[in-house]
């Protein structure tokens, strides 16, 4: 493994990249690729864990091999990814062929791969996925190894929860900026055409339905055209 400074490095690139302008794919497949070379990792994997089906699918990796690229899933306390999401611990696995607990030994005999480190990656003392890297030689990784490992871990883990918040309070404002044209709207259609507000709504919704526009569209339509209506009249 390399020195302490390259690591030191390492995650001064990661903190930078995190808080850039990036997307957020791209700075994940910068983070494994940044751990894979730091540790001279054969293969850096992140896995990301889905909370309503209770399966880890990849997000990233470096690897180029087509073998490790195939689409698949491992539950939570399946293998190794899903016993460390599981246990929120991390697991050091000398030789992957020999541990009964891995199970994907014909692709590790097909990428030679030999000595595996698994971290996971939490937020809050929740497990959002892992991340792994793998030797081609056997190694024994130490506790700096691991500390490095669970520390980058970490970081891409904000990274996902804080691009998972900014899209939450995106469509937060987006609902609320709708409901605020949808509500005008409304107010329009009761004044002009005497109507209720339930049928001012019923109205919008049906025009929405059969137009197949969203009733933001239906409702900025309403509002333009009163507007304009307006203008006209002065």
């Amino acid at each position: 493994m390399k020195s302490y400074q390259d690591y030191i490095d390492t995650l001064n690139k990661i903190s930078k990249a995190i808080t850039s302008d990036l997307y957020l794919e791209d700075v994940l497949k910068f983070i494994v690729t940044l751990t894979a070379n730091v540790m001279q990792a054969k293969i850096c994997a992140l896995w990301l864990l889905d909370e309503k089906t209770q399966t880890l699918k990849i997000k990233a990796t470096q690897s180029m091999s087509n073998e490790y690229l195939k689409e698949r899933t491992l539950k939570v306390g399946e293998g190794i990814v899903g016993l460390v999401a599981k246990t929120k611990k991390p697991i050091v696995i000398p030789d992957v062929v020999s541990d009964e607990r891995y199970k994907e030994k014909t692709m590790a005999r097909k990428e030679k791969l030999v000595s595996m480190l698994s971290v996971p990656m939490m937020v809050k003392n929740r497990v959002i996925g892992v991340i792994n890297c793998y030797t081609t030689t056997k190694y024994n990784f130490e506790k700096s190894d691991v500390d490095l490992l669970s520390t980058v871990a970490n970081q891409a883990a904000v990274a996902i929860e804080n691009t998972e918040l900014m899209v939450k309070t995106r469509v937060i404002q987006e609902e609320l900026e709708t409901r605020k044209k949808v509500e005008k709207a409304k107010g329009i259609l009761m004044k002009e055409h005497k109507m209720t507000e339930e049928e001012a709504y019923e109205l919008l919704r049906k025009s929405s339905m059969s137009k197949r526009l969203p009733m933001k569209d239906i409702a900025e339509a309403v509002v333009l055209s009163y507007e304009i209506k307006k203008t006209t009249l002065r």
